[in-house]
């Protein structure tokens, strides 16, 4: 693969899009944005859409994309050392003023550095220069917990783009040198410069300390960027639509932000607060104009049904022929006349998250529903005409028992009876397939100082359910095994002291457990760690907007099987409760 092959295959991949944006580069900030996997993932993913257009609605930016390259076209520009150039100009990545990493997925953390190479600048941010590009990584994972990439950042973008992106922006155009830039860039919400900070260690290990430099005006603790209403702002969409990708030519548009339910193990639930919808005329105005490229809608939440007028919404894609797609439901707020709506659309598929098979350990969790709810939902889902249901569960929960694993196959199977039945007069059996994780506690949630259960465990209750779940006709169990959850948990849990491992693992081909043994990281100590006694987390230097008082709560209430409801659901009891 030479310089000009990869020209060529730039053109050829324009040449089937509708949307990009090509501006001349004379005078203007040029920034790379970079999304760490293929074209073929990193095109369907909002987040990076959203940043595209983001950057290049300011006339003075020209903002261009870059991807990792195909396994094969990879390896072939590594051994050829062909670097990596941007899709809209074709201009080398290294020539940019910034290079901006758009990260969703732990696994991500190796290619980050793998397109560095390719770029020709140094993975290390102590080891660039004034003449190498700015390194800035954001993206939904690094506001959770930005420690294990803090060598390799520049800037790390703690929060959401609307408002990150203008203070970039800001920062270039004050001026001044690279320390100048980073000084500015301290200075506002949301930007962590990882070389601004000493971090001091206990002798256990644990964490004693973030101590800001002298003379950088770095502050104690990097408040998250937010927009605080999303009235005057455009809803994320699909801005340029392509066949290559994971979802097609699908227009996707983010409904709402947020999610009031606080599930205890949930990053997003907590770190998206607080729940905001986007205008419904502004979405049904993008719709409208994307609906030329697109027939089939997606639309993207946490909690679809918090928008106040979705019922509007859905109508009115589908006044415009759109089939529509939601992520995923919540079961609490699945109406008739939602579920009706859906299937008239054309959709045969819904996604719900029981996350556990019995009612106390949902009350553990705080997953405010119960069995009964669920299967009221599975009724109302199979009798609507939808064929196929998708299920979301967890293992290694706090206080799970064998009884808990069974239920998971009980409930289950009282949802394909009622499939079942609903499919004798169409004919046509659907299919229910259900996906298992084991827990891991992610940062700043309830569940952040537990330690993920111990692979042992883990292993012999994926054997069980496994065996419980073996040979039932119609439903397809794929449960995720101990040893993948074990490397994604340490680059959640981790810190700085992590990155040689993934420095390791990127040059290894993606030997984790290579990686950790010939770099002396003691994964353990991050995975399996109790940290209840730590003072300081290694995402403790990123305010997220929790108090750490709530958190402690929480935790005991969820030892204590205690719901924490939202509002809508405490409003919901209030009705419920007799008149004295």
């Amino acid at each position: 693969m030479n310089s000009w092959q990869l020209k060529e295959q730039a053109h050829a991949t324009l040449a089937k899009e509708v949307g990009y944006v090509r501006k001349p580069h004379a005078d203007r900030l040029r920034v790379a944005l970079a999304f760490p996997n293929t074209y073929y993932v990193g095109m369907s993913n909002l987040g990076f859409q959203t940043v595209y257009q983001l950057f290049n609605a300011h006339d003075d930016v020209v903002c261009e994309r870059m991807f990792l390259p195909p396994k094969q076209q990879l390896k072939e520009q590594l051994s050829s050392a062909t670097p990596i150039i941007t899709i809209e100009s074709q201009t080398l990545a290294r020539d940019f003023d910034v290079i901006a990493f758009s990260v969703s997925f732990e696994w991500d953390y190796t290619n980050i550095l793998t397109m560095l190479r390719l770029a020709g600048v140094p993975i290390h941010a102590a080891k660039r220069t004034a003449h190498d590009p700015l390194v800035v990584i954001g993206g939904a994972i690094t506001f959770v917990n930005p420690e294990p990439l803090a060598p390799f950042a520049d800037v790390i973008a703690a929060g959401e783009g609307e408002e990150l992106v203008p203070g970039l922006i800001d920062a270039f155009r004050d001026g001044g040198g690279r320390q100048d830039l980073l000084r500015s860039l301290a200075s506002k919400r949301g930007f962590y410069v990882p070389s601004f900070y000493d971090v001091n260690y206990k002798a256990d290990g644990t964490i004693e300390g973030f101590v800001p430099k002298a003379g950088t005006g770095a502050p104690p603790v990097v408040k998250k960027a937010a927009l605080s209403t999303t009235a005057a702002v455009e809803p994320p969409c699909t801005r340029i639509f392509t066949p290559d990708t994971e979802f097609g030519s699908r227009f996707l548009i983010e409904v709402v932000r947020g999610c009031a339910n606080l599930c205890r193990f949930c990053w997003a639930g907590y770190n998206y607060l607080p729940v905001r919808a986007f205008p419904a005329d502004r979405i049904l105005e993008r719709a409208k104009e994307a609906r030329a490229h697109s027939s089939h809608a997606g639309l993207v939440s946490i909690a679809l049904c918090d928008h106040p007028e979705i019922e509007r919404i859905l109508t009115g894609l589908a006044e415009m022929g759109y089939s529509i797609s939601p992520a995923s439901l919540r079961l609490d707020d699945l109406t008739p006349s939602i579920v009706r709506q859906l299937r008239e659309s054309g959709e045969k598929t819904l996604t719900i998250a029981p996350e556990t098979g019995s009612d106390r350990l949902r009350r553990v969790i705080n997953k405010t529903v119960t069995n009964d709810e669920i299967l009221d939902r599975a009724e109302l889902i199979f009798s609507s005409g939808i064929e196929n249901l998708k299920l979301y569960y967890m293992i290694g929960l706090p206080s799970e028992t064998d009884d808990d694993l069974i239920a998971i196959r009980d409930l289950t199977l009282q949802m394909r009876d009622i499939m079942l039945a609903h499919a004798k007069g169409r004919g046509h059996i659907g299919r229910i397939i259900a996906s298992v994780n084991p827990l891991i506690p992610k940062p700043s949630t309830t569940y952040q100082w537990l330690p993920m259960e111990a692979p042992d465990v883990i292993e012999a209750k994926v054997k069980r359910l496994r065996a419980l779940t073996a040979d039932i006709d119609n439903v397809f169990f794929n449960i995720k095994s101990e040893r993948h959850s074990f490397f994604q948990a340490l680059l959640s849990l981790g810190d700085r002291r992590v990155a040689p491992a993934i420095e390791a693992a990127e040059a290894n081909g993606g030997d984790w457990r290579k990686a950790v043994a010939d770099t002396g990281v003691d994964a353990d100590f991050y995975v399996f760690r109790n940290k209840s006694d730590d003072a300081v987390l290694p995402w403790s230097i990123i305010d997220g907007g929790m108090k750490e008082a709530f958190f402690r709560g929480e935790l005991e209430k969820s030892l204590r099987a205690e719901w924490t409801l939202p509002p809508k659901r405490q409003a919901e009891n209030a009705r419920l409760l007799p008149v004295l």
